[in-house]
């Protein structure tokens, strides 16, 4: 959405000019609806708000991030009436997520607004542990015997499909409802009138779990390229669906979780502007002192060669160098290992064929450097831009043989440390990029000046 139709609101609102405002937001469909509102000053979203049709409000409320949800919910307090009937219209699962995010106490008190039967399906999905696919799951689909005709299928769906998540496909139960298969709706309607469902019908289907963590559905539904799969208890009853939507947002949501835990920081509860400065402080400042200690170590192994420094001042002007190429190509790995990881392309046994692979990869990588490192201090040597010494060619050794190592060390560590956490049961991602370039950091310095020592010995050592 443009700055300008943003403005043209505001002008409406500010003019009054209501039933205006009303007519044009017609033209506009939900999700851009809901950007507009998410763009106003809070003063004026409920105010664009209240004047959608039910249908409407139901449609752009699902579109609005949980914080506008919130506070959409707040300044509708006052109108118990207008807020029940938007909370009973909600699809049960976006109702479900809406709840998750919200303060105890509040939920308790939307969930007294809604009608009895509305009230026991959320009650009902929330008491699915949290992260499983039954808090995804709604109960509106349509589902139909295997001996209806297709035109009894048909008429089936227009009378009770109004109300469905999707009708993209149709469910097959048996008088038990138990889930038979799956079929999608084009099949039904390109079939002849009589024909009986169960000759449509393969028994062959994709189905979750209820208590299935949510993060199997994002896989599944990226293998199977599905808008909806369905959801059976353990002795195959349906029990619901999980649409595409809902698993995309899943997925958004444990990606920026990833990214904030690989930026070593703890996951915010809630957006960038919605954090307190208390709260922001928190959840960076324990990864922040980790890291600080483990950089004391780097002052406590500087201190170790301090005798080597004082006799060869010149190798203090490559630690920097050293020191990023290490941290840089542990980041690489690891960021590459974690996303693989997440993305199932790599499983813990895999550990062994990914150690070797970057073992070739930060060999040629570190040659690489090294021999940029030592073209460098050859060239400064040659046309005097630095005066190295008599020795310069054993410490353009030194610093181009320590990036070997170096950065293989930093590629090994980057790329093991996800596979060590995956075993011991915890989150890849906490394998950070700061922290995996802190202990490079640590033992790079270590590697330097111990091949410092074995080529200058005798020379500037």
């Amino acid at each position: 959405m443009n700055d300008e139709i943003k403005s043209h609101f505001l002008q409406l609102i500010e003019d009054k000019s209501w039933k205006t405002a009303k007519q044009e937001l017609t033209n506009f469909e939900p999700f851009q609806i809901a950007e507009i509102i998410g763009r106003l000053p809070k003063s004026d979203q409920i105010i664009l708000f209240r004047l959608l049709s039910r249908e409407q409000a139901k449609e752009v409320f699902q579109h609005l991030s949980y914080e506008d949800q919130e506070d959409i919910i707040e300044s509708l307090a006052v109108n118990a009436g207008k807020l029940s009937t938007l909370l009973n219209d909600l699809d049960p699962d976006d109702r479900t997520a809406l709840f998750e995010e919200l303060p105890g106490p509040m939920s308790q008190r939307l969930m007294q607004m809604m009608s009895k039967e509305e009230r026991e399906i959320t009650q009902k999905l929330l008491n699915y542990p949290e992260e499983s696919i039954g808090r995804l799951m709604t109960p509106e689909y349509v589902a139909v015997k295997p001996y209806y005709t297709v035109q009894q299928t048909l008429d089936h769906i227009r009378k009770f499909g109004r109300n469905s998540e999707t009708l993209n496909v149709i469910y097959i139960v048996n008088d038990e409802w138990k889930l038979i298969d799956d079929i999608k709706i084009r099949v039904i309607i390109l079939a002849p009138l009589d024909t009986p469902i169960s000759e449509l019908i393969d028994n062959r289907f994709v189905s979750f779990s209820a208590y299935d963590d949510q993060e199997v559905a994002v896989k599944v539904f990226a293998d199977h390229d599905r808008v909806a799969l369905p959801v059976t208890a353990s002795d195959g009853t349906l029990l619901g669906i999980v649409t595409v939507d809902d698993v995309m947002d899943v997925q958004e949501q444990e990606s920026t979780e990833d990214f904030q835990k690989f930026g070593g920081t703890e996951e915010l509860d809630l957006a960038y502007t919605k954090t307190s400065l208390l709260e922001m402080v928190k959840k960076r400042s324990g990864w922040l002192i980790i890291l600080f200690f483990g950089q004391l170590l780097t002052a406590s192994a500087m201190t170790y060669f301090e005798v080597e420094l004082e006799r060869a001042l010149v190798l203090a002007l490559f630690i920097p160098l050293i020191i990023s190429s290490g941290g840089n190509s542990g980041s690489q790995a690891a960021s590459i290992i974690i996303r693989s990881l997440a993305l199932g392309e790599l499983k813990v046994k895999s550990w062994w064929y990914v150690m070797r692979k970057e073992m070739l990869t930060g060999l040629i990588l570190g040659s690489i450097l090294g021999a940029i490192g030592l073209i460098r201090i050859f060239i400064w040597q040659k046309t005097g831009l630095y005066d190295y010494g008599t020795f310069w060619i054993w410490i353009g050794a030194t610093v181009a043989l320590s990036l070997v190592f170096i950065v293989l060390w930093g590629t090994l560590a980057g790329s093991m440390i996800p596979f060590l956490l995956k075993k011991l049961k915890l989150d890849p991602a906490t394998a950070s990029a700061p922290f995996v370039a802190t202990l490079v950091d640590v033992t790079g310095l270590l590697i330097y000046f111990s091949v410092a020592v074995m080529f200058l010995t005798g020379k500037l050592l």
